[in-house]
């Protein structure tokens, strides 16, 4: 009851529209600690020009010794907030003039001299620490400009691209005594604003988020400063743990896609003698995103765009896959050689790009590289070849553009309107549309995850297209199949019939299993992967909450059926007259909140199940050792999906009993505890 008033109080505070004096003294006077945590939850902290912070601020006065304290601490956030934003604000001012492509073109020497090489050395990954909060930083300071920029600077044509770079990024890379000297103050002031936004989401993220939505740390006053203080320890291990599992359901689906593409020869015939190493990788990832799409998130084999077309999914994440490892082979390996070679990142940019101008046909190795569609097609359209198109399919080809183009005109014309739009990240459209040119960062696609990226253009960008409901359907389906598999019987989207005269008291069952005198009931829920605390927040008191409240009435319906009828036991096999030993379970695409329980349901993640149900958990401990020096690239692998060095998870054979087992007591994922999977 305390959980629902502390929500519904902070959904109020969450809002400016209605007021209602007298509920917040009310309610303080009752219970302060729910006051506390709603303000907390509705992120007031960063609002505190809202109405309802006014509220709150009053209770200072009335309810000293439950708010004094508190209300200084969101001062002191609020002081803290003020200063960065008005130095990010201040270094924008310098920047103003700049169109969106000479932005970029100070983003790509940004990242060549201070992210790109710490990736090459394996100092840094590329999604995580200081990398990844630069990349938050420059999505950031991009949006910026596109929300405050020219619209006619959008719409560019070759001379005015030519002009652009050969302004801002040519002196560069090709000093030269009768060319426009390199403009180091815009370069200068540019660094600046990363460190400064760097700084500002750091505060955000880092302090403002961690204080509204972490319940495993609070933040008191010391003197005139704040410290964290860790109240929950396994909360914050649980969050850790979360993490490492992500990284090694990352490589699970790539161990899958190897193993599958060594038994694709039609498949393997396809990869190009080239970079055949690179390329023998980029199958692979391809084909285990592929899987990952299909079992985990129900993905036809081709979804539409939202230009209209329709898209070979498997063909899409080949070719951004393919072209990763181009540009890791053509741009970020010679870039390191040459690094090496002459000490200084500009150098070794401009011998990199003097050596694409030197080739027989010149090569466009500046770090932005451009074209018209379709020209971008004809160079695409060469991984489209199937045993129907063997040369190749243009329309497949366009359709693989649209699938990861971000029409920047469009984006920022929405950003202008402060429409409430969701902002693609870089990664997960990395073709940037400007006019009738295509746009990409070879360093950026060289080194992003492109699984992360294809899930979250459609499972979050895209969570409203017309095939969504559809795929919602396939996840059930899909993983019926495999509880079918082991003998299951099972029934999808079943919806038990009405014992009242209330027409609505109908609840339908995602997945109901029934094996060995045992009952599943799952209710499965489809989102995308988070990256910030404050969507795991959200997910968890929304999203699972909800699912936690629908699955009690679930299992009460079941239960119901059947005590008082036979249809529900028949389409089982269950035997008449015995009620069988129930588990139910949320079970979701998201490792956010794993098991942990809502409304008394374990909640699971659904690779989990699927992992438990293949009894392939191998794949999670790295058995040939691509991930323990980050170099999973470039690295030569040979897959065995009948490894026999690892112990089942079901060693006196499969039974519900034994699965049930694996499941609430994490089985699958026991090494992580330092315990042998041996």
């Amino acid at each position: 009851m305390q959980e629902s008033l502390v929500l519904a109080l902070a959904r109020y505070f969450g809002q400016d529209r209605f007021s209602s004096p007298s509920l917040v003294p009310h309610v303080a006077s009752l219970a302060p600690e729910s006051v506390q945590r709603a303000a907390r939850y509705s992120g007031l902290v960063l609002r505190q020009d809202s109405p309802r912070w006014k509220e709150v601020e009053a209770l200072a006065d009335t309810h000293s010794a439950n708010f004094g304290e508190y209300v200084q601490i969101f001062g002191i956030f609020e002081q803290a907030h003020k200063a960065r934003v008005a130095k990010v604000e201040q270094m924008y001012l310098q920047l103003a003039n700049l169109t969106p492509l000479e932005l970029l073109a100070y983003t790509s020497l940004y990242a060549f001299e201070h992210l790109i090489p710490g990736i090459l050395e394996g100092t840094q990954a590329s999604g995580g620490g200081n990398v990844q909060e630069a990349w938050n930083a420059i999505e950031d300071i991009l949006a910026w400009k596109l929300a405050t920029c020219d619209p006619a600077s959008l719409r560019m044509n070759d001379r005015t691209i030519g002009t652009s770079l050969g302004t801002h990024l040519s002196p560069f890379l090709f000093p030269s005594r009768e060319g426009p000297p390199p403009r180091s103050d815009l370069y200068s002031a540019f660094s600046t604003l990363v460190d400064a936004q760097v700084e500002l989401n750091s505060f955000v993220a880092g302090s403002a988020d961690a204080f509204c939505y972490n319940d495993t740390i609070r933040f008191v006053m010391l003197g005139e400063r704040l410290e964290i203080v860790e109240t929950d320890a396994t909360g914050i291990a649980d969050w850790h743990r979360d993490g490492d599992k992500l990284t090694r359901l990352h490589q699970y689906w790539l161990y899958r896609g190897m193993a599958a593409l060594m038994k694709s020869p039609d498949t393997l015939a396809l990869v190009g003698p080239e970079h055949l190493e690179a390329n023998l990788q980029a199958f692979a990832k391809a084909m285990g995103t592929w899987q990952q799409l299909q079992e985990v998130y129900g993905v036809a084999e081709h979804v539409q765009t939202e230009a209209g077309s329709k898209v070979d999914v498997f063909r899409s994440l080949l070719a951004i896959e393919l072209m990763t490892a181009f540009f890791i082979e053509d741009f970020l390996r010679p870039y390191q050689e040459y690094l090496g070679q002459f000490g200084h990142p500009w150098i070794a940019l401009g011998r990199l790009a003097f050596g694409g101008l030197t080739q027989v046909e010149m090569q466009n190795r500046l770090p932005i590289t451009w074209s018209d569609k379709t020209a971008k097609i004809a160079k695409i359209t060469p991984w489209t070849v199937s045993s129907d198109y063997p040369r190749g399919q243009e329309q497949a080809a366009e359709a693989i553009l649209d699938f990861w183009t971000s029409d920047w005109v469009t984006l920022a014309d929405q950003l202008r309107r402060g429409d409430a739009c969701l902002r693609p990240r870089l990664h997960e459209r990395p073709m940037l549309k400007m006019g009738r040119h295509l746009f990409e960062l070879p360093w950026m696609v060289a080194v992003q995850n492109n699984a992360t990226a294809a899930v979250n253009n459609l499972r979050r960008l895209g969570a409203r297209r017309g095939d969504a409901r559809d795929e919602t359907r396939r996840i059930e389906q899909r993983l019926a199949a495999l509880f079918a598999q082991r003998g299951f019987q099972v029934l999808v989207s079943y919806e038990l019939p009405s014992l009242s005269a209330d027409a609505n008291d109908v609840e339908e069952i995602d997945l109901l299993c029934a094996r060995d005198g045992r009952l599943l009931v799952l209710e499965i829920k489809s989102t995308y992967l988070r990256q910030s605390v404050k969507e795991a927040w959200t997910h968890r008191h929304v999203t699972l909450r909800k699912a936690g409240r629908q699955l009690n009435r679930k299992v009460t319906a079941v239960r119901r059926a059947l005590e008082h009828g036979e249809s529900l036991q028949q389409a089982l096999a269950l035997e008449a007259d015995c009620m069988p030993e129930i588990a139910a379970w949320i079970v979701d695409t998201s490792i956010e909140s794993d098991h942990q329980r809502f409304n008394g349901f374990l909640k699971v993640s659904l690779e989990e199940v699927v992992i438990a149900l293949r009894d392939d958990r191998q794949w999670l401990n790295d058995p040939d050792g691509l991930f323990q020096t980050g170099k999973a690239s470039g690295t030569s692998f040979m897959c065995d999906s009948d490894r026999a060095d690892f112990a089942s998870l079901y060693p006196d054979g499969f039974s519900a009993k034994r699965f049930v087992e694996v499941i609430e007591s994490a089985a699958v994922w026991n090494f992580l505890d330092g315990k042998s999977v041996r």
